[in-house]
């Protein structure tokens, strides 16, 4: 099932107690595994990606709870859990209806969960990206929540600053909160930096394509980005590009979760894989070693830290 059906069966109280979220959105997986899981006093047992044990997840949703609780088991992974053992854990909570159990997939098998349960014992919920209403509506509802004065044109400009990313933009909602006073788009302007104004990884993709990126710092610079963040940001993506040549030379093929710790889109692991591989691991430490030799000379005092940047940036490029 959609969002949307999920949602009337929350508003009927209708949810099993067995649930499979997965699907596009990874911020509204995580948001209803909170919602769901948000129970009083019960004990909740978590894991995270590669943590999950099955005898330890059979455990504790096969013992009853010592103060009368309900014990909720979460599974948070962009690894298939086998499905032999997701239907003994599924199995479990059809016999114990007070214990929850809830799947989250960050992967991108979808097909593979479509239809693989009966509603009635386990709801299949994919969720796809919000869109522009639904994501106007998340965030003024967490909003309210947190107390944060702000009417819904403020939050279609916070939204869109953040090119639609609805997990930055609730993320600025603690910032926000602290004023007391209602948000106004000007407020946003002056105190949110938005992925929309400056993409840091296309400006640093365009000096590792040895294109004019003149432009660009200029532009990053007058929106207030710090010299020496930029640099200690740049070697960051070098170090972390390092990192996919050195998976993919060992095991043949990137996986982000490795990588990154995270399960980042697909598009995104194999455009940093790709521009990985282009460079050889000789320039990678040569990359690593101007790039750190800079730093050193920018926090040194009574320096053009806007100089040495730049012609850092032109050094690298001379190297590739």
């Amino acid at each position: 099932m959609y969002k949307s059906e999920f949602d009337k069966q929350i508003q009927s109280r209708a949810i099993t107690n067995a649930l499979l979220f997965y699907g596009e959105s990874s911020f509204l997986i995580d948001m209803y595994t909170e919602m769901m899981s948000n129970i009083e006093d019960a004990s909740i047992l978590k894991f995270y990606h590669n943590e999950y044990d099955f005898n330890s997840a059979k455990a504790h949703l096969s013992q009853a709870s010592l103060f009368g609780d309900r014990n909720i088991l979460i599974i948070k992974s962009e690894k298939k859990v086998p499905k032999k053992e997701l239907d003994v854990l599924f199995d479990y909570c059809e016999k114990n209806t007070d214990n929850i159990f809830i799947y989250a997939y960050y992967g991108e098998d979808h097909k593979s969960y479509a239809k693989a349960y009966d509603a009635k014992k386990v709801m299949n919920v994919r969720f796809f990206h919000p869109k522009d209403f639904e994501a106007q509506n998340i965030v003024l509802a967490l909003a309210h929540e947190k107390k944060v004065q702000i009417d819904k044109y403020s939050v279609a400009h916070l939204l869109h600053i953040h090119n639609g990313n609805v997990a930055l933009a609730c993320n600025e909602l603690d910032k926000l909160k602290v004023y007391d006073k209602v948000i106004t788009t000007n407020d946003i302007n002056h105190l949110v930096h938005g992925l929309a104004e400056v993409n840091m990884d296309d400006f640093f993709k365009k000096i590792l394509a040895k294109k004019d990126f003149l432009h660009d710092l200029e532009n990053i610079l007058e929106h207030g980005e710090d010299e020496i963040r930029i640099l200690t940001a740049f070697t960051s993506y070098v170090t972390q590009l390092y990192m996919f040549n050195i998976y993919i030379r060992v095991h043949g093929a990137a996986n982000g979760m490795d990588i990154l710790g995270y399960p980042a889109p697909k598009f995104v692991v194999d455009e940093k894989a790709a521009l990985s591989l282009k460079f050889k691991p000789q320039t990678y430490y040569k990359l690593h070693d101007l790039l750190l030799e800079s730093e050193l000379k920018m926090k040194s005092s009574s320096v053009d830290k806007s100089a040495i940047l730049l012609s850092t940036l032109i050094r690298i490029q001379k190297l590739l």
